[in-house]
């Protein structure tokens, strides 16, 4: 008995390291793919999902928004993944998906999925840091995406590099922590020549962290290696509001006086 009692004495040693790990820090994803096709959601589910796992996270997958007004299980996540390009969302499932992210859970996406979602909800733009407005030229236009900020840890060792696609013209929060922009050259709407937008941000809503790139018109964007290590970076991150001290990330884009 004395033998016995041991070896389960042991086997409890060896799993409390295990459970201590689970309990400090993030495990629970929520994915939520659907809207326009065009998009490709699905697609999207099934090359975040299986890598999402694969970094431990138990995922829950929904394509449904009513899974926002689950108020127990939004309780439970420490990050929601959403690709939902346009659509509605009923104030119910807002105010379900704004009070979990409010209350620390992270909120992380890209392109239209999560920057031109729910187009007729500024409470949810506001949430984001900004919002989908054009894309001169539309799908297959080359342009660079410049580093602007590479001691982030999301942006350590990356160098600036080339994207062809959608390039994002925006509305967007002065106050986002923007760590990557690109230039529009002007071709096919002179009127916005030079201007630089921002393209990668982070900020925060209430306690939550929140993580945007506008890269990904299509899932072959990510076989670029920098823009894959960006997104996912910038998930993991994301996925720590409940763990990690965010520091103020409020980055002024105009002069006080």
């Amino acid at each position: 008995m004395n033998f016995l009692k041991l070896i389960a004495t042991g086997l409890l040693l060896l799993c409390l390291p295990l459970a201590a790990q689970a309990a400090d820090g993030p495990s629970n994803v929520l994915f939520v793919y659907g809207g326009w096709e065009g998009h490709e959601p699905e697609n999207y589910r099934d090359l975040l999902v299986p890598w999402l796992e694969s970094q431990g996270f138990d995922v829950t997958v929904s394509d449904n928004l009513d899974v926002y007004t689950d108020e127990a299980l939004m309780n439970e996540q420490d990050l929601v993944v959403q690709i939902w390009t346009m659509g509605t969302i009923t104030p119910p499932q807002m105010f379900g998906l704004l009070k979990a992210v409010e209350n620390g859970m992270g909120i992380a996406g890209w392109h239209g999925g999560l920057g031109d979602a729910f187009r007729a909800s500024p409470r949810y733009q506001y949430m984001i840091g900004g919002q989908w407005v054009e894309h001169p030229g539309n799908d297959g236009i080359p342009y660079r995406v410049n580093i602007t900020d590479s001691e982030d840890s999301i942006m350590a060792g990356i160098e600036d590099f080339d994207v062809v696609s959608e390039q994002y013209y925006m509305h967007v929060d002065p106050n986002n922590k923007v760590l990557a922009t690109t230039t529009f050259n002007g071709d096919h709407d002179p009127w916005v020549k030079d201007t630089v937008m921002p393209v990668v941000w982070k900020k925060t809503y209430g306690k939550g962290r929140v993580f945007y790139t506008s890269l990904g018109h299509k899932p072959h964007v990510y076989d670029i290696p920098e823009a894959m290590t960006i997104l996912q970076r910038g998930i993991l991150w994301a996925s720590q509001s409940k763990y990690e001290h965010t520091p103020n990330l409020v980055s002024p884009r105009y002069p006080a006086r």
